[in-house]
């Protein structure tokens, strides 16, 4: 985000006296401008300019020479024969381990109560034997400089005379000054300058504004081309869009250059409140220019480079390494700004618009540059930067839209500088090659405003501000001829106008009217399924969480076989961590991570669940875009061919313990019945019919599950064969029925003991896992026929019956429902019992009924029923009753 100096901004255009960083916020966020946040001065406190008195250096038990100093700090030193560590001269006691002053210098001190960038407080403290109190600052502890060998002396560092002992030295070294950082949408690229900041704030307050980005204001008018200019050759062979990679390029020559020159203060300063930090005088002055007007620029160490200077495209094989020491595997669509040698052939000297080479930069024995100020297409800069993960500040300028006619400007500027700054000569080496395509004219209707934005905004007003943003306006005709600026290329028709016109006019201005609900439109039928699944099972105590639908390799060997369709995964070619690359199968792939992560914050106990996407990769070749032009509809229409199947799923994960230990009752764990609940729960909430199959294994089968008796309803068993990641004997195949067949929907069950290891999760962790897309499309979209409520009493029975121990209590219960007929409104099991009043081989199971029919049931009707189901489950079971 750009940061916006009070000094830099006032060098532009007028601001009031005693204008506050709080109120250019105020004013800029009325052109689009918003405050981003308002970063304090990096210095608080007493810093003030000290004159050393006595230096006493003694040599340490560690080796290590310190000096004992006596400083003047004029108000704040303390009086003779008083202070923490007396003395005969008024002055304050500082240790000090650097060498490079001596007695009679000026220095800058922080006393006790400064803040230091990094949130350094400063204090009296007692160390090597005395207390220093204060202390004599470097660069790198003012945040001048990323590294200092020695302290400031004031003598040398300043331009001119120093200031009295005493007075204020946040201000000298521009350290008081708070900054406004600024959030810029993508459409306002012209903002990442102060030349376009201060446009903006003469559009919002009315106060005049010198365009630096124009000849005649901070350069002279522009030489012409010259015979003798450093030649270039613009032969982009692949252009995207059709547009040329590079329209524009300006070359200039600058010898005699004094590398050891510093930076000037004042450029040091505006170039840290930008976020940069100085590097070298030639440099600082390419980045500086860029900051102030907004035009990326390149200086070539004129010894390494060799004419003709070239502007194409990459070819296969090619590296680069850039500016940063990183060798680079160059591609086919990267624009390059290459060079020939002598022998060599052709080298590549740089990433065009977004990072120059090391081959060629400019280092501490350059004494003449080639100056580059070129106009770069925004997508391939773009593209560029994001493939190479380089975000320059360069490329973050023209991938949003460069001035096209800023660049002979800027070059002269630079060029300026460095004759000013550095002791340059300028070469008079000019080239400005321009194939750049004339601004933009389209028709405008001066009533489109009103029309579109609802405020009567007349002809002139619309005018004036239209030729604020830069336009030109031919009102000779009813419609007008507007030509756009050069600055705005996001200003592609009438409408964009408009916004501008509203903008200017004032959001303020433009009334709040509340838009009209229409009541016939609906949520869809696929979001209300959702929201009902998470409604219902957000009420029952479980917890909706969010993951990343990105795994890595290791997920697949922890959770699934070697032969497993499910690796079958789609990895991106673009992926938002390298070590996570591909798209997820499985909600469980990324919802056990989250599990993962609870525990391992002290959350033992939990019931989370999610809904989400899953990729199925399946047999889809692998999406491909063109490899420079943008893609045309019928490419688009392949590449969407080819996108996968995507289906909702919904998982869940319960690990722990039901509820908190209690003294009251026994806490019970999670059980895989628990995840079969779950899944039944959901698949109720959607109207939908949830069989479930258990491989049959003596003993593992939840006695609320009905086994045996699904072969009446035409449901086979699940296969015992194992599918990961769920124990094979505690794990429900969950199925519906669509039409004459079952379809499996999902799982439901305890964890493989492996994959709990795995993923340190407890013994015995259940889980389950539904195709959430399919199981709504097994729901009818006919609407379902409520029975009418009873508003007459239950009537209650028990029946306790002794049967033999090999039947299950769910085949039982599904005779009893069936045997009570239509007055049963609910039957369920309350005890399970087998002991010594038993005899061997058998078990007591007693239910509870409850009946409600069209009337008050009388007792007869009851006992008749409770007799009806005792015959039934002793013709079917052999029961008699307990």
């Amino acid at each position: 985000m750009p940061y916006v100096s009070l000094e830099w901004l006032n060098s532009m255009v007028s601001l009031k006296e005693n204008t506050t960083i709080e109120e250019v916020a105020k004013d800029l966020v009325k052109v689009g401008l918003e405050e981003e946040q308002i970063v304090p001065p990096p210095v608080t406190g007493p810093l003030v300019v000290g004159k050393v008195l006595t230096r006493d250096p003694k040599e340490q038990s560690n080796g290590k020479v310190i000096n004992y100093c006596r400083v003047d700090v004029g108000q704040y030193n303390d009086e003779p024969g008083t202070g923490k560590e007396p003395s005969e001269l008024p002055s304050r006691g500082i240790i000090c381990g650097a060498h490079n002053f001596e007695v009679g210098d000026h220095v800058v001190v922080s006393l006790p109560g400064a803040v230091l960038p990094g949130g350094f407080e400063i204090a009296a403290r007692k160390t090597y034997g005395h207390i220093s109190d204060g202390m004599m600052c470097s660069e790198a502890e003012l945040g001048l400089a990323a590294s200092a060998e020695g302290i400031i002396v004031l003598d040398k560092y300043l331009d001119g005379p120093v200031p009295e002992v005493g007075s204020d030295a946040v201000a000298l070294l521009g350290l008081g000054e708070e900054l406004l950082e600024i959030n810029i949408t993508p459409d306002r690229g012209y903002c990442f300058s102060m030349r376009g900041v201060a446009r903006e704030y003469a559009h919002s307050t009315g106060a005049k504004f010198v365009d630096p980005g124009v000849p005649g204001n901070l350069v002279a008018s522009l030489p012409e081309n010259t015979e003798d200019a450093f030649p270039v050759v613009l032969a982009d062979q692949a252009p995207i869009r059709g547009n040329q990679g590079c329209d524009r390029f300006v070359t200039r020559v600058v010898t005699g250059i004094d590398p050891s020159a510093p930076t000037p203060d004042w450029m040091v300063r505006r170039l840290q409140a930008s976020g940069m930090r100085s590097l070298s005088l030639t440099v600082d002055i390419t980045n500086y220019v860029m900051l102030e007007l907004g035009q990326p620029l390149h200086a070539y160490d004129l010894s390494a480079v060799s004419a003709p200077l070239v502007v194409r495209r990459a070819k296969a094989g090619e590296k680069l390494t850039t500016l940063d020491e990183v060798e680079r595997e160059l591609n086919p669509e990267d624009l390059l700004i290459t060079d020939s040698p002598e022998g060599e052939g052709s080298r590549v000297l740089a990433l065009a618009g977004v990072m120059g080479g090391a081959s060629s930069e400019v280092n501490e024995n350059t004494t003449a540059v080639l100056v580059e100020a070129a106009h770069f297409d925004s997508v391939s800069v773009a593209r560029t930067a994001r493939r190479h993960k380089l975000p320059s500040e360069a490329a973050k300028r023209f991938e949003r839209g460069v001035d096209p006619q800023l660049a002979p400007v800027a070059a002269q500027r630079v060029v300026d500088l460095l004759v000013e700054l550095a002791g340059g000569t300028d070469a008079g080496r000019v080239l400005d090659l321009n194939e750049t395509k004339p601004a933009m004219v389209f028709e405008f209707d001066p009533q489109h405003p009103a029309r579109l934005v609802g405020v009567e905004i007349d002809n002139e007003s619309v005018k004036r501000f239209l030729t604020e943003i830069g336009c030109e306006i031919d009102d000779s005709g009813e419609l007008w001829q507007v030509t756009v600026p050069s600055w705005r290329p996001d200003l592609t028709g009438p409408a964009h106008l408009v916004e501008e016109v509203a903008r200017l006019h004032g959001y303020e201005e433009l009334p709040s009217i509340l838009p009209q609900i229409s009541t016939r439109g609906s949520v869809p039928q696929d979001l209300r399924s959702r929201r009902q699944v998470a409604a219902t099972l957000a009420a029952s105590g479980m917890t909706q969480v969010l993951s990343y639908p990105f795994v890595s390799n290791s997920h697949d060997r922890q959770l699934l076989a070697e032969d497993d369709p499910r690796r079958q995964a789609l990895k991106l070619y673009n992926p938002m961590a390298d070590d996570a690359p591909w798209l997820r199968t499985s909600l469980l792939d990324t919802l056990l991570d989250v599990a993962r992560r609870n525990l391992a914050r002290g959350n033992d106990s939990f019931a989370i669940f999610e809904q989400g996407m899953v990729s199925r990769a399946g047999d889809i070749p692998a999406a491909t875009m063109p490899e420079v032009q943008t893609p045309n509809a019928e490419q688009i229409a392949t590449i969407m061919s080819q996108v996968p199947a995507q289906p909702w799923h919904l998982a869940g994960v319960l690990a722990g313990n039901r509820a908190p230990l209690s003294v009251l009752e026994e806490t019970k764990p999670f059980a895989w019945n628990d995840a079969i609940n779950a899944a039944n729960l959901a698949a109720s909430a959607v109207g939908a019919n949830l069989l479930v199959a258990t491989p049959l294994v003596a003993g593992s089968e939840p006695e609320h599950v009905n086994l045996r008796a699904m072969a009446g309803q035409g449901i086979e068993p699940m296969p015992q064969a194992w599918l990961a990641p769920w124990h094979p004997g505690r794990v429900a195949q969950l199925r519906v029925r669509l039409g004459k067949r079952l379809t499996v929907v999902g799982y439901a069950g305890e964890l493989h003991p492996k994959v709990c290891q795995n993923f340190n999760l407890p013994a015995r962790t259940c889980a389950f896992e539904l195709d959430l897309s399919a199981l709504c499309d097994s729901v009818s979209d006919q609407p379902k026929q409520v029975a009418t409520l009873s508003t007459f009493p239950l009537a209650k029975e028990d029946l306790a019956v002794v049967l033999p121990a090999a039947v299950s209590a769910a085949e039982v219960l599904v005779e009893v429902k069936k045997a009570a007929g239509p007055l049963l409104a609910e039957a369920r099991l309350f005890d399970v019992y087998s002991g010594k009043q038993l005899s061997e081989g058998e078990k007591s199971l007693a239910f509870s009924l409850k009946m409600r029919g069209d009337h008050t049931l009388e007792a007869k009707e009851t006992t008749a029923l409770r007799e009806r189901v005792l015959a039934a489950l002793k013709k079917k079971f052999g029961a008699s009753l307990r």
